[in-house]
């Protein structure tokens, strides 16, 4: 059996620690398995509320590696632009002290199952699609939501990795009911007095 999520993750961070990496790096040693492992990465410190606006590289990066799931590719790219990026030492630091706390409930769920589901490629490209409609909601300027869709994200994730297809179709219910949720945020944000004027002020 492979490593779960937050042992693969703490092995990368304790070498980011110690030497840092570029993006590059990292996708190149993980392959495959990096679009994963490198999408929880970039969103794992969105599990803690942001200001708006805040989710710079990390949020564009995993949209790209998500996008290129659903186009169906098993070799992550990335523009030199964002491969180039260096994890700061202070962040791989307090991720380690954050990794088993914001992965271990998740992990307890999942385990190989529904292989039929888990290895198909049309899933692949599903998952992907999914990851980057859960980014753009993750990089939306609203206050105090960026634990909702990276919840989604790392389940995902966590599927993905550990080959479980129905923590991916529970991933899929999950996707549902955070985009109803931020509609009616964005309803009732529309709706709110002075909000068109506020806004093309």
């Amino acid at each position: 059996m492979g490593k779960k999520f937050s042992q693969d993750l703490k092995m990368l961070l304790e070498s980011l620690a110690n030497h840092p990496l570029t993006l590059g790096d990292i996708l190149a040693k993980t392959s495959e398995r990096g679009f994963s492992l490198v999408i929880g990465l970039l969103v794992l410190p969105f599990l803690l509320p942001m200001p708006p606006g805040a989710t710079g590289i990390f949020g564009a990066a995993s949209f790209l590696l998500a996008m290129q799931m659903a186009m169906g590719r098993r070799t992550p790219w990335l523009p030199k632009r964002f491969a180039r990026f260096k994890f700061p030492r202070w962040f791989a630091l307090q991720m380690l002290k954050n990794v088993q706390r914001g992965t271990g409930l998740l992990e307890k769920f999942s385990r190989r199952r529904l292989l039929h589901i888990a290895d198909n490629q049309r899933i692949w490209r599903l998952n992907g699609f999914c990851i980057a409609w859960l980014t753009i909601l993750l990089i939306l300027p609203l206050p105090l939501t960026n634990p909702i869709p990276t919840i989604g994200i790392l389940l995902f994730v966590i599927a993905t990795l550990e080959s479980d297809g129905l923590l991916m179709c529970v991933s899929y219910g999950v996707t549902v009911v955070i985009t109803l949720l931020f509609a009616v945020v964005g309803y009732l944000i529309w709706q709110a007095p002075g909000f068109l004027e506020n806004l093309f002020r």
